[in-house]
């Protein structure tokens, strides 16, 4: 009796345990659990990148200004191949897909690798591969996004949304982390390596997922016409269109990315080479998504997901105000981190929304819309911010940022008050 007693917890502590702590009920679906896994692999891998690629712009120019370009070569390819990418995802065999444009990721990131190995100190050399690699990204993505939708049931997808996030947050907050102790001592140019090597086994993970052919059977090419049809789709859906008109909103006025390798040197104190307050400006916002999602078993629960998101991204905007009147470097990675766990709440209804409002044979365009606003919005705010600290210094630039957020998501909700009353659909 006493050894049952003290192997399970009783049913009501099971209850309130399971109304906080992240849902696993998708990572029981196989083909789930499998991609899920092969991202994992790769997470603090990209983050290294993330940080290595600003870092050293940085270092070649000493300009916050030329940072805010890495937004600009890494928007326009996600807004061709974003796009674009999603009507090929739609039109071939998903599984394919993931498999050559993880290549192509690979394949880009070693090439960074062997220029910071080099020494070359082109910063154009950097600027453009990354535009490539961000391109090979933008057709990965929604093809990704895509496949989650297909493999998991409709009333799981907040919870498989947070299982994502979760696994991608814990990468985002460890990569940058790792970045600002390892920049001191192994140098720039062995972080493109980690990348580029955890990148070659999620080719080999994703190359073991099952087959994922569009479900009317028919394989072609994708072509000018599935695009304008993807947009004609979405120009019908008022309330996905509504969905990416705020994450707009959130991500290019309040993304303040660009700002933290001078913040890092100038306002927190790191050494010119780099130190541990670069990776924490890094890492604080996806550790608070990760909290998040590590305690996101209620998602599943609320209903009214339109006001779920527009309070999160209210929170993001005040959270990214204080960062930017912080002084203290602690105080701006709390900041930070509560910025951090309100985006995922907003991008765990996004993402419900979009998966249960779209079919499967319009789904990998809407995901690719989702995606040029996902990572393109940040890309913009990299360069808005970057010129912004460049003219207004760092910190006026941060604050006036989070105050816009604010400000025009309820102008937002003023004109569009459907979203604000959007609830989920009921379960059969």
């Amino acid at each position: 009796m006493g050894d049952r007693a003290g192997s399970a917890p009783p049913k009501g502590v099971r209850r309130v345990l399971g109304s906080i702590v992240v849902d696993g009920r998708p990572l029981r679906i196989p083909a789930f659990r499998r991609l899920w896994v092969s991202s994992l692999v790769t997470a603090v891998g990209s983050q290294l990148t993330a940080v290595a690629v600003p870092k050293q712009v940085y270092d070649i120019t000493g300009s916050s200004g030329y940072v805010g370009l890495t937004g600009a070569f890494g928007l326009v390819p996600l807004l061709v191949f974003g796009i674009w990418g999603g009507a090929i995802a739609d039109t071939v065999d998903r599984r394919k897909l993931l498999f050559v444009t993880n290549i192509g990721i690979a394949v880009t990131a070693g090439l960074l690798w062997a220029q910071a190995f080099l020494d070359i100190g082109s910063v154009w050399l950097v600027l453009g591969l990354l535009a490539v690699n961000q391109a090979f990204f933008a057709v990965n993505m929604p093809t990704r996004q895509a496949v989650v939708a297909r493999v998991v049931p409709e009333r799981l997808l907040p919870s498989a949304s947070a299982l994502t996030g979760t696994m991608t947050t814990f990468g985002a907050v460890f990569g940058p982390l790792a970045a600002g102790a390892l920049l001191p001592v192994v140098g720039l140019a062995a972080l493109y390596l980690v990348d580029t090597l955890a990148l070659a086994v999620v080719v080999w993970a994703v190359w073991r997922l099952p087959p994922l052919p569009p479900l009317s059977g028919q394989v072609r090419r994708a072509g000018l016409r599935d695009v304008v049809d993807g947009f004609r789709y979405l120009a019908t859906q008022k309330i996905l269109l509504a969905s990416f008109v705020v994450d707009i909103i959130a991500m290019v006025a309040g993304m303040p990315r660009a700002l933290f390798p001078e913040m890092a040197e100038r306002t927190f104190g790191d050494p010119p080479g780099g130190g541990l307050a670069l990776g924490w400006l890094y890492a604080a916002i996806p550790a608070g998504a990760m909290l998040l999602s590590l305690t996101s078993g209620w998602v599943s629960r609320v209903s009214r997901q339109g006001v779920a998101v527009v309070v999160a991204i209210g929170v993001w905007g005040l959270a990214v105000a204080g960062f930017g009147l912080s002084s203290s470097l602690w105080l701006a990675v709390v900041c930070l981190a509560v910025a951090g766990a309100a985006d995922m709440v907003s991008a765990i209804y996004r993402m419900a929304i979009l998966q249960t409002a779209a079919t499967d044979e319009m789904r990998g365009r809407t995901q690719g819309v989702f995606t040029v606003v996902v990572a393109g919005g940040p890309r913009v705010a990299d360069l808005t911010h970057g010129w912004a600290a460049a003219g207004v210094g760092t910190a006026a630039a941060a604050t006036g940022g989070g105050v816009l957020v604010i400000v025009l998501v309820v102008l937002a909700m003023v004109l569009l008050p459907a979203f604000w009353r959007y609830r989920a659909p009921t379960a059969d």
